[in-house]
């Protein structure tokens, strides 16, 4: 049986500092996300994300973006995007220096309602605004699209619903839409299916990969798409973060193991295992427990 082949070279966005820590219920000091920030950047990640502005009342972990933007040293060639639901927090982010956004809508549209208190199309409505005030200005936009293999409250979700999700973000100038399993429900055919009907209206080199690991098939996910051309994997040092919407829901795909598997199978990323180790080792110690990553663990152990 021949081997799926996929792009020789993968893109990480690291979402860490963002959607890593956004439900941390200890605050999570300023100075801690800066280093972290700047020890993804040094590891050789080439986008990391580092903050929201979103209200403090829904989100207080990420109160402190605009600071967190002001402090930290920004590496040549590495974006620092931050989310920006709506206009007030484009304006925000804009006073703080941001060169890159992110805008997040669901295919799912209990989870719309839930997540963002609207429709689905009701959401589409408030990105546009921002999405042209971003063209104005020279800003990228980048768009996440929640659900896309399942959804805490409809279950499946048809893949034609994302892909008109995926197509009205694209039209309104997103430069990558990230596909997220929100649940992390997916298998591989399940996405290597998606992929192949989003691809129908969005490019696959406009697609990105966002999979949590909840049943373990973060890493198996990822590979799909990588044999459908997807090349942009976001991920979280430490396996950070969850969903506050999605009872039971674990953390992102750890980083350390996506870049161990890829640079084993010989899929440059550009990323230094070591260095992001020790950011890994960094934000576990800073939050008080163990790393969830396969591979840290496995070297932390052989280490004993």
């Amino acid at each position: 049986m021949p081997e799926p082949t996929g792009p020789g070279r993968i893109r990480l966005v690291e979402v860490g500092p963002r959607d890593g820590l956004q439900n941390e219920a200890a605050e999570v000091s300023t100075d801690t996300k800066v280093a972290l920030i700047e020890k993804l950047a040094e590891a050789g990640c080439s986008a990391v994300e580092a903050g929201a502005f979103v209200s403090p009342k829904w989100v207080p972990q990420m109160a402190d973006s605009a600071a967190v933007l002001a402090r930290i040293v920004k590496r040549p060639g590495v974006a620092y995007p931050v989310l920006t639901p709506n206009m007030k927090g484009f304006d925000a982010a804009l006073a703080a220096g941001a060169e890159e956004v992110a805008i997040f809508g669901a295919a799912s549209e209990s989870f719309s309602q839930r997540n963002i208190n609207c429709s689905i199309a009701e959401s589409l409505n408030r990105f546009r605004p921002v999405a042209e005030a971003a063209a104005a200005r020279g800003v990228r936009v980048r768009g996440y699209i929640s659900c896309v293999l399942g959804c805490p409250y409809e279950g499946a979700i048809a893949p034609e619903a994302v892909r008109e999700v995926a197509a009205a973000l694209l039209e309104m100038g997103c430069y990558e839409i990230s596909l997220g399993d929100t649940i992390g429900v997916g298998a591989p055919r399940e996405t290597a299916r998606l992929i192949d009907a989003v691809a129908g209206a969005v490019p696959t080199d406009r697609l990105a990969g966002h999979f949590h690991d909840t049943y373990g098939q973060a890493l198996a996910n990822i590979w799909a798409a990588w044999g459908k051309g997807v090349a942009v994997f976001d991920a979280s040092v430490a396996g950070l973060g969850g969903c506050p919407y999605a009872k039971g829901a674990s953390g992102n795909v750890a980083s350390e193991d996506v870049v161990y598997s890829f640079a084993r199978s010989g899929v440059e990323t550009g990323v230094d295992l070591d260095l992001l180790l020790a950011a890994s080792r960094f934000i576990s110690e800073a939050l008080g427990r163990k790393p969830v990553s396969r591979v840290a663990n496995a070297l932390a152990a052989a280490d004993v």
